[in-house]
């Protein structure tokens, strides 16, 4: 019983520590510590990070993020980017993983008799040649290969949300 105690107090030390960053990186956006980021403040943030948006690009950057309408984002709007931003990344990690998995030679390419072996160790029996119609079907610089680009977009489609 104590270690759920601890691992629970653990955890919600962790939530608050990630929301007092969250709130630390929030007010750095927010210029006039009015509680909110203007698409004025978003812009010279950005500008300040050395990218530079068109007033029609912040526009659609604050539509996309300010989801009551308000014309402002406020802090949870802000942490909803974030853990949006967050799960991205994990899940570009997770794909990488996966698509290490069958770069045996790790050169950065899957090819056919990789494919071949691996799906073979995982007891899917298939063919060398069907492997290749495998790799042909996602291949779309015609090297023969699937890159991890290749291997993103397939993914992507396969599981119906294609970036």
């Amino acid at each position: 019983m104590e270690n759920k105690e601890t691992d629970a107090a653990e955890s919600s030390s962790m939530i608050v520590q990630d929301m007092d960053q969250l709130q630390k990186i929030f007010n750095q956006f927010d210029a006039n510590k009015d509680g909110k980021i203007s698409i004025t403040e978003l812009g010279d943030v950005l500008q300040a990070m050395g990218t530079r948006y068109s007033q029609e690009e912040l526009q659609r950057v604050m539509g996309d993020i300010d989801t009551d309408c308000d014309g402002f984002i406020n802090l949870s709007e802000f942490a909803a980017l974030c853990r949006s931003s967050f799960d991205d990344a994990t899940a570009t990690i997770e794909l990488r993983d996966a698509f290490d998995l069958y770069d045996q030679d790790k050169n950065g390419l899957i090819s056919s008799s990789e494919l071949h072996l691996v799906l073979n160790r995982l007891g899917m029996k298939c063919s060398e040649e069907d492997c290749a119609r495998m790799i042909c079907s996602v291949d779309s610089d015609g090297d023969g290969n699937v890159n991890f680009e290749e291997f993103r977009k397939m993914m992507n489609a396969n599981s119906g949300s294609a970036k």
